[in-house]
């Protein structure tokens, strides 16, 4: 048997703030005893688990690895609407007057991330 992911996980200055961010993004939910201040979160959504732990270092570089959303009930650009609500900023706009293209955007502690179009864009 190989091995599996269990969850990516994300180094970060406030593990709990951050999941809050990332669990609203993915329609996830925290651990029951995930609580502000703890040094560790875990977000569970369809489909993933992340993981997030406080470190004392700040990020510093680009990512090395990044997550790819694809929106499913909503158009890529309600997504980025809907994102920038929670708190996510916009990294660099590759949008394509096609329709194609995604969008890099940057969670509330700059971790960079893509979105992509829905597959019912992608059809379209």
């Amino acid at each position: 048997m190989s091995s599996l992911v269990r969850h990516v996980t994300f180094d970060c200055s406030d593990a709990y703030a951050l999941a809050r961010f990332w669990a609203g993004a993915l329609d996830g939910s925290l651990a029951d005893d995930d609580h502000p201040g703890d040094p560790e979160a875990l977000v569970t959504a369809p489909g993933t688990a992340l993981l997030f732990i406080t470190v004392a270092d700040a990020k510093t570089v680009k990512n090395r690895v990044h997550l790819d959303l694809q929106p499913q009930d909503r158009t890529r650009d309600e997504e980025v609407e809907r994102l920038l609500s929670l708190g996510a900023t916009v990294a660099g706009d590759h949008r394509n007057p096609d329709g194609t293209g995604w969008v890099t955007m940057a969670d509330p502690e700059g971790n960079e991330f893509c979105v992509e179009r829905s597959a019912a864009e992608r059809k379209a």
